[in-house]
């Protein structure tokens, strides 16, 4: 016996009278010690072999599948003064209901009558762009007007200036006649002289001829002139036809430029219509967006902004919304270094916060109180914390996840590896090797 114990009893009963003390007395204690130490061996060297899962632990967090599904807080479009409050923390809403109304603070908007005053302008606009349009009609008729009359005054310069080259023709023909009648009467002077000098003439015949010639001569001379006139007229003609191009031109030119002037007035007129009516449309939405409406069906969960009375920003949060309906999902977080061991559809074996669980992060399916996922999506780039985000959905293959579980929840994601021994497991966790790398049987191919 060890006779480890303070208490005696070796006065109380007598060994001798009982044989099962003389057999434990005879045991050869170091056998015993041995025997215990080799099964010990055997059952660590068993244990070596048995089959391990490599897996990575992170950090995670309850979500929706899908960012509509996910809390979002509800902005004010339009700044304002908060005056009334028709919801309240916790209560459900359907999409379309009135969670608050706000009341106008900028002075431009503060006018009750301010869409009759902008539409008076309309009016006046509208008036004013029909006023430029007759104008440019008018114009558009003068201009019309003065070329009519411009191709008739130029018809008539063409035919004066006909004439005139037809009356330089007559000239000189008439030129040509008197000329050869003043040479007929130079002749018959000549021959008249001849003969006064011979006595066949007399003075009165010899002076005749003189008084002849000299009209002759002053017919010729005269029928010149004539000849020059007309080819001043010609002149004339010509300078009148352009002066009349010049003229009907410059004319056009101011009425068209009129016209442009009032297409000006008209397009700029017009975009004050469009601004104005644009302006209408927006008051019409602007009032409307004192109704803050909820976006869809869900639970109010937190007032950001509080009292009635307190003025609010555009874009300002005012309030927090749980959607009605959403498909949870796991939001974890991985080191940069596992982000290659990971791919779409893998299986991860998941630890909600609050729920009762026993877990042998290598022997899954030994595992209680846990749940099964796939992988659904990888961020391409780290998060502020310098780990990727992985999403997993529920395996649907598997049962399901408990109702009871809420958005924001914690959890515990183990995503499961390769199957290898512990002692390889133990040697590489001894030298910091990574698990090994491997794709899925499971995994789904995409077209």
């Amino acid at each position: 016996m060890l006779n480890i114990s303070e208490n005696k009893i070796a006065d109380k009963i007598h060994s001798g009278h009982y044989s099962v003390f003389a057999l434990l007395e005879a045991k050869n204690k170091r056998l015993v010690f041995i025997r215990v130490l080799y099964s010990l061996l055997v059952f660590w060297v068993l244990v070596m072999f048995l089959p391990w899962t490599q897996n990575i632990q992170s950090k995670a967090f309850v979500t929706a599948l899908k960012p509509s599904q996910r809390p979002q807080t509800i902005q004010s479009l339009i700044p304002g003064k908060i005056e009334k409050w028709y919801v309240q923390e916790g209560q459900r809403v359907n999409k379309g209901d009135t969670i608050l109304l706000i009341s106008e603070i900028k002075e431009q908007y503060l006018d009750p009558n301010l869409v009759e005053i902008t539409r008076k302008q309309l009016n006046i606009k509208e008036l004013s762009v029909k006023s430029y349009i007759q104008k440019i009609e008018a114009n558009e008729r003068q201009i019309a007007a003065l070329l009519e009359s411009q191709k008739l005054k130029y018809e008539q310069a063409q035919n004066k200036l006909k004439q005139a080259y037809l009356k330089i023709t007559a000239d000189s023909i008439d030129l040509i006649a008197a000329e050869l009648n003043k040479n007929i009467a130079r002749e018959q002077l000549l021959r008249s002289e001849e003969l006064y000098k011979s006595g066949l003439k007399s003075l009165t015949e010899l002076e005749t001829r003189r008084l002849k010639y000299q009209e002759t001569l002053s017919k010729y001379i005269s029928q010149e002139s004539k000849l020059l006139s007309s080819r001043n007229e010609v002149i004339n003609a010509r300078v009148e036809l352009g002066a009349v191009q010049a003229d009907y031109a410059d004319k056009v030119s101011k009425s068209e430029t009129e016209k442009f002037a009032s297409i000006s007035a008209k397009m700029d007129a017009e975009n004050e219509v469009v601004k104005l009516q644009n302006q209408i449309t927006n008051y019409f939405i602007r009032a409307g967006m004192y109704f803050i409406l909820a976006p869809q069906d869900g639970y109010i969960n937190k007032a950001i902004k509080n009292g009635v009375g307190e003025t609010i920003k555009e874009g300002t949060e005012i309030i927090t919304i749980i959607p009605a309906e959403y498909e949870l999902a796991v939001e974890m977080f991985v080191d940069p270094i596992d982000i290659p061991l990971l791919e779409l559809d893998q299986e991860v074996m998941i630890q909600f916060d609050g729920w009762p669980a026993i877990v042998f992060s290598g022997w899954p399916g030994t595992s209680f109180g846990t749940f099964s996922g796939r992988v659904v999506a990888i961020d391409r780039f780290t998060s502020a914390e310098g780990k990727y985000r992985v999403l997993v959905n529920a395996d649907e293959t598997d049962h399901p996840w408990p109702h009871e579980i809420r958005l924001g929840a914690g959890a515990r994601t183990i995503t499961l590896l390769k199957n290898v021994p512990v002692w390889y497991e133990i040697w590489r966790k001894i030298n910091g090797f990574p698990p090994d790398y491997y794709k899925p049987t499971t995994l789904k191919t995409t077209k």
